[in-house]
């Protein structure tokens, strides 16, 4: 099951503002949290004292807890690979290796008697992960996530960030990645406040349109906001996300008939498995729809990339079935448009594949 998480840094604020945020979270459907030790500067024992207490609450709410080491954390806080127990003892439900060791290592910590997930730093396109399957790990405990980077133009790109994740996915192991809310005031763990984001290409467009990508992408697990905190609207809208398939955004004509409004937004649709470049065409609303009358409406001359369209009943056998244009394309005079994908949403039509299935979710009148 994809996961929505979020990220949380108790060293930057207080223990009641980032309680508030967490149950603000689980309201939203968040179920997994990131939580930073890199960048904790205390002694152990005040470290263990605040991160139990956090972890417990977030427990509490439903939420795992994975919290981001490196060697240096180790020999800080004088832990071992081969003993794990400070990381149970504060509750946390798993590391992330932000720095790994050698593979042999990683695949010993998988068999922590604590029972920890041991989660492996993802964005390197190296034989990491190669390495560690080789030394036999307990799979069931192994998993992976990407970083983020706060410094603008730093960024992965689609391209790295696709082969870094077949790494992974090859061995059918959990995957994880993040995206950035874009409130001005949102922190990390670090200075820069240019958004935590993975993908450079995320950098700026809303956060809901992020978690879009990576859901319609289907490679990711879990979808981790990394910077705190999302503003009221942005968890607004991220509690409309589909975590299960794309769900597009629709801004609608004016006056749109009852009849269109059921057969978009009413009815799972799915990509034909003959594609085109012209359309996305979901034909079973056809079917389902076979009889009614589909009246000329709204067919303007021009069908521009992002426009929804719905067949009149004009087109004989084709009516009521939906479409979304990928291209600009003449009208016949016999096609409605009765709205237009959200303009941030647009990109996302060239990652519906053949039998791809997806909805529509109805957004402001255009």
């Amino acid at each position: 099951m994809r996961r929505l998480g979020i990220s949380i840094y108790p060293e930057k604020d207080s223990a009641e503002n980032i309680r508030a945020y967490l149950k603000n979270a689980a309201d939203f459907g968040a179920k997994r949290i990131f939580s930073c030790l890199l960048s904790v500067d205390k002694p152990a024992e005040e470290i263990k004292e605040e991160f139990k207490a956090m972890n417990d609450y977030a427990h509490s709410l439903g939420f795992e807890v994975i919290l981001d080491v490196a060697p240096n954390v180790f020999d800080k806080l004088g832990i071992s690979y081969s003993d794990l127990s400070f990381f149970k003892e504060i509750n946390a439900d798993g590391i992330r290796l932000d720095v790994g060791f050698t593979g042999s290592e990683e695949a010993m910590m998988t068999y922590n008697p604590q029972g920890l997930m041991i989660e492996i730093n993802m964005s390197n396109n190296t034989h990491t992960i190669d390495t560690i399957m080789d030394y036999q790990p307990d799979r069931y405990h192994l998993i992976g996530c990407h970083n983020f980077y706060p410094h603008r133009y730093s960024g992965l790109t689609l391209e790295h960030f696709t082969q870094c994740t077949r790494n992974f996915a090859k061995y059918g192991l959990h995957t994880a990645a993040f995206v950035g809310c874009n409130d001005p005031e949102a922190f990390g763990p670090w200075q820069a406040k240019e958004g935590l984001v993975t993908l450079e290409m995320h950098r700026g467009l809303p956060v809901d349109v992020q978690v879009k990508h990576m859901v319609t992408m289907g490679t990711i697990d879990d979808i981790l906001i990394s910077n705190c905190y999302p503003s009221k609207k942005e968890m607004d809208a991220l509690s409309k996300v589909n975590l299960s398939m794309l769900n597009l955004e629709v801004n609608t004509v004016e006056g749109l008939p009852e009849l269109y409004e059921k057969v978009v937004f009413g009815e799972l649709q799915m990509n034909r498995g003959d594609i085109n470049a012209n359309m996305i065409r979901s034909t079973q609303t056809r079917v389902k729809f076979k009889g009614c009358n589909f009246e000329v409406f709204n067919t303007p001359d021009i069908i521009h990339r992002g426009d929804v369209c719905v067949e009149s009943s004009l087109h004989g056998h084709y009516a009521g079935e939906v479409q979304i244009a990928k291209a600009d394309m003449e009208n016949t005079g016999m096609t409605n448009v009765i709205g237009h994908i959200r303009e941030e949403e647009v990109f996302l039509l060239d990652y519906i594949r053949p039998w791809q299935k997806f909805c529509f979710t109805e957004g402001k009148i255009c």
